[in-house]
């Protein structure tokens, strides 16, 4: 197989691969300017693939977070079951950890899920990347899984891997997913929706 250069390198940037991607497809992109909250609609994909690329916060010590509508953006409330583990590093080599956080997680709540315990920091060397896959949204049979795994610089200069993973607990379609920070907002940043069949 040939291998492929991509002419536009930064993900952020691509718009075209030169490759066939099978049924992966780039739907929507949305680029943060001092935004409150970015939200996509859903269609009937089978999975959808989220890239979120330098999210960026106007203040301190927030989370990014996520919550679902199932009623076309009116309301964001659906009912989430999650687990949240994180592994930490600071710049100083004098805190490593490998840690399940039960105080973020959720059970049956219907509050956004956050990245939370983290404590995103505003510095301008700081920021959120990550992905979100999110499996089977229009089922009206099943529940709505989803895996979320970020990466971070947090106010006291530490960085964290998250990983979250849970479902959205209705057998009702979910129509519309919001991402938005857990105080002020987001002050730059991109998160590219592909959706796979």
């Amino acid at each position: 197989m040939p291998l492929t250069k991509l002419n536009n390198k930064a993900v952020a940037n691509v718009t075209t691969l030169p490759v066939a991607l099978g049924d992966m497809v780039l739907v929507s992109s949305a680029t943060a300017s001092s935004s409150a909250s970015i939200e996509f609609s859903l269609g009937n994909y089978k999975e959808y693939q989220f890239y979120f690329v330098n999210m960026h916060p106007q203040t301190d010590s927030v989370d990014l977070g996520l919550n679902f509508s199932t009623d076309n953006g009116s309301n964001y409330n659906v009912t989430k079951t999650t687990t949240f583990f994180l592994a930490s590093h600071d710049e100083a080599d004098t805190i490593t950890s490998l840690t399940y956080v039960s105080g973020s997680d959720l059970a049956q709540s219907t509050s956004d899920q956050l990245t939370g315990a983290s404590n995103l920091g505003a510095d301008n060397d700081q920021s959120i990347s990550g992905y979100l896959h999110l499996f089977n949204p229009s089922s009206t049979t099943f529940v709505k899984h989803f895996i979320w795994n970020t990466n971070l610089s947090e106010f006291r200069n530490r960085f964290h891997t998250n990983y979250i993973a849970g479902y959205a607990n209705t057998t009702s379609a979910l129509t519309n997913i919001k991402f938005q920070m857990s105080s002020g907002n987001i002050d730059d940043g991109k998160i590219l929706m592909f959706g796979i069949n």
